[in-house]
């Protein structure tokens, strides 16, 4: 079965590749989408920000043939192996790693409050896990490769204006 997942942007991706940030990312630099069709419109809206415009969410199947061919990293609930991974993306500008797509849940704003308390030594790591698992997380996957973005098929994409 395809899973769809969703790209916000400011522009319609038809072509999805593969580009440097100016920031450092959860699982470092690639195409980044999800499932949740809600999260990628907020993705949207806050590219858009104050000035407002159009903004498109683009939606995309992803072949399940990567399952057998990709270096695949999976993280489905916070754990420690996760959060060492999300920190050493976040704050080792060095840190690179070998895998073809990574999926997760999203460390968002209220995620990085969380990891703050760990990082001035308020919470452990244990801690900070068990806080992690009670907040609703949506997830994120992260098309790290040019390989990996064979996989991504473009399906459509939906207007969104603020």
């Amino acid at each position: 079965m395809k899973q769809t997942v969703y790209h916000g942007s400011t522009e319609q991706v038809r072509h999805p590749e593969i580009r440097e940030s100016d920031r450092l990312l959860d699982y470092g630099k690639g195409f980044y989408t999800t499932t949740s069709e809600e999260q990628a419109t907020l993705w949207v809206k806050r590219k858009l920000g104050k000035a407002g415009g159009t903004g498109y969410v683009n939606v995309y199947e992803v072949d399940d043939g990567c399952y057998a061919h990709l270096r695949i990293l999976r993280f489905d609930t916070p754990t420690e192996e996760w959060l060492d991974f999300v920190m050493a993306n976040r704050t080792d500008e060095s840190f690179v790693h070998d895998y073809d797509l990574v999926y997760g849940p999203v460390a968002d704003d209220r995620v990085y409050a969380a990891f703050a308390l760990y990082e001035n030594g308020v919470l452990n790591k244990k801690e900070l896990i068990a806080e992690l698992k009670t907040y609703v997380l949506v997830d994120q996957w992260l098309f790290h490769t040019q390989r990996a973005l064979e996989y991504l098929i473009f399906k459509h994409a939906k207007e969104i204006s603020i």
